[in-house]
Order: structure tokens, then sequence, then C-alpha cells
């Protein structure tokens, strides 16, 4: 078992008890020991450059997954098509306001709030914004980002999609629009983002 000590950017070497500052590494990169050069972690992280494109890209699906209908429904000769606003503000009207609010927050606003403090954070840390206004901003972020991740649930709103989709397919013509293409893309990106971003590195950079 890794011995740890009260610090979390310190570790104890199993072999030799070498005490070492863990550092964020390469993707498929493993920390050794310089002593006795036993293997000590390995904590793959994505270059600064890759999580900028992965940031921007997200916010480039957000905005028409946001806007554009995800679902389009065709019965008896009428059309209907909703967003994911629109959703969660019509099951508000039904009287069912603390669920549309809590899709709101999940699917819409948590996530929002959650790629511009990733991007904000980069963009500091890319740039070197190391004056005290940026650092209290950086600060300020990073202990707001494991509440933004807990409330951004993208993956719940897609599974609802999909549970609707076979849902009504008896009862009418479904097609997926624009919309629901992109936010499926956003998704997998936002996804992406969250697996490569490493707050204990970011942290490590911070106290840098």
């Amino acid at each position: 078992m890794e011995h740890h000590c009260a610090d979390k950017s310190l570790t104890l070497c199993r072999s030799c008890d070498l005490v070492i500052r863990k550092r964020a590494l390469p993707s498929c990169v493993r920390a050794l020991c310089p002593r006795c050069h036993t293997a000590i972690y390995d904590t793959p992280y994505c270059s600064l450059n890759g999580m900028l494109a992965l940031c921007l890209t997200a916010i480039i699906f957000f905005i028409p997954a946001n806007l554009l209908p995800v679902l389009e429904l065709h019965f008896l000769g009428s059309i209907r098509t909703t967003t994911i606003i629109e959703g969660a503000m019509a099951v508000a009207y039904q009287g069912y306001w603390i669920v549309g609010i809590a899709v709101l927050i999940s699917a819409v606003i948590a996530p929002g709030l959650l790629l511009l403090s990733v991007l904000t954070q980069i963009l500091i840390i890319k740039y070197r914004l190391d004056v005290p206004f940026f650092r209290d901003i950086l600060k300020r972020l990073l202990k707001l980002h494991g509440l933004l991740s807990q409330l951004s649930m993208l993956e719940i709103y897609m599974i609802s999609i999909f549970v609707s989709v076979f849902q009504l397919t008896d009862y009418t013509d479904i097609h997926l629009d624009m919309g629901t293409f992109c936010f499926a893309m956003l998704f997998l990106v936002t996804l992406f983002l969250q697996r490569e971003y490493h707050l204990d590195h970011m942290w490590s950079v911070l106290d840098e």
C-alpha cells in the first residue's frame, strides 16, 4: 500500500520511504523513485493547449445544444419541436417547478459555468497572469470546481432523451435534430475535458 503524507502533494516511496513531491505527468508516463526506481504513481493529464482546445470545442457546441431543438415530434400532421430550455420551462409550468429548475441547473447553467470556469483557469495559467487579482480569481474557481462538477449532469439528460425516444416511438414519429447532435457532442467533449482536468495539478500550479 502506498504511504501518503498529510500534504497531498507529497508521497512516500513504498520501497525506500523517500519523500517525493508529486508532479503532473504527461499521459501514459509513470513517476519512478529517483533513489530505487520503484514505480510511485501514474497521473495522466492533458496539456494546457489540449484542455484549451477541448474547452473551446465544448463551448462551441454548448450554444447550439441549448438553442436548437433536441427532438422533433410528428403526430397526426402536427410537428412540435423542443429545446432543453423549453423542456425545463414546460415541466415548471406544469407545476413541477423543482424538477424544471433542477433540469435547468444540471443541463444548462452548471455545465456553462463549469466550461467558463475551466476556460478562465486555463487562460490565467497559460498566460502566467500572476498578479494578485487573477490569482484570487483562480483560487476561487478552483474551490468552486468540485461543486460545479457535481451539479453538471449532462449524462442524466442524455439518458432521458434516449428513454423518451424509445417510449414515444410507438405513438409518434421522432426525428433527432441538429440540437441532439450538438448536445451529444457537448456531452462527449465535456466528458473528455473532465477526464483530462486534474484539480491537484491546477492547485500545484497556483502554489508555485
